[in-house]
């Protein structure tokens, strides 16, 4: 009878369905690039990235959280209710907004470095995304707003890709009319790109 039980028991825990099989779930935090202007939902750069890697056999949850418009500072204002509890990791891409309002580097330096050590704090890693400035801002402009991301990423020993619009940014074929905002096959450029770092990202997460 206890042999039984035993066996019994043995197959109904084999039966629930487990935890750590399930996908882990990450926060894409960012701007308009994120939540995908100006293309339906399912052409924004969280569900096309999701799938890419899905078809490399890489299960993940995406969370789209983009607002158009946002600066870094507005991402910090919302960090808490659009990261979640149980959220296992963050893709960060915010500063595109405060390099096109001109706003000092130093700032938005400051406002991601908040962003970044909030995070630690709640033991969620980061995989930060790079911007770059445009060159008509002059050139100390640029440069100081260029290195706010290697020094971050530097600073508090997170992943960085180094620039989100690589390949797209200035190519009209895959911007929409406005030049800022990239088109469906432009957010597939951006997703191809950026596959590699995001695997590899995914793996070093800690089990849970």
């Amino acid at each position: 009878m206890a042999l039984f039980l035993t066996i019994a028991l043995f197959l109904t825990l084999m039966a629930l369905p487990s935890r750590a099989a399930e996908p882990p779930k990450i926060v894409v935090l960012g701007d308009s690039l994120v939540a995908g202007h100006g293309l339906p939902a399912n052409q924004a750069f969280p569900p096309v990235l999701q799938t890419m890697l899905a078809e490399k056999g890489i299960k993940v949850e995406l969370v789209n959280a983009g607002v158009s418009g946002d600066t870094a500072a507005a991402g910090l204002a919302r960090l808490d209710w659009s990261v979640a509890d149980g959220t296992q990791g963050v893709i960060l891409e915010l500063g595109a907004n405060d390099m096109l309002r001109g706003m000092d580097p130093a700032v938005t330096k400051a406002t991601l470095d908040t962003i970044i050590t909030r995070l630690k704090a709640r033991n969620i890693p980061v995989l930060l995304v790079g911007m770059q400035a445009a060159p008509n801002l002059g050139a100390d402009y640029v440069a100081r707003f260029n290195a706010i991301y290697p020094d971050l990423a530097k600073a508090h020993g997170v992943a960085l890709y180094p620039f989100f619009l690589d390949g797209v940014a200035g190519n009209p074929s895959l911007n929409l009319p406005d030049g800022l905002h990239p088109t469906a096959e432009g957010v597939r450029r951006i997703a191809t790109a950026i596959v590699p770092t995001v695997a590899q990202f995914i793996s070093s997460l800690p089990q849970r």
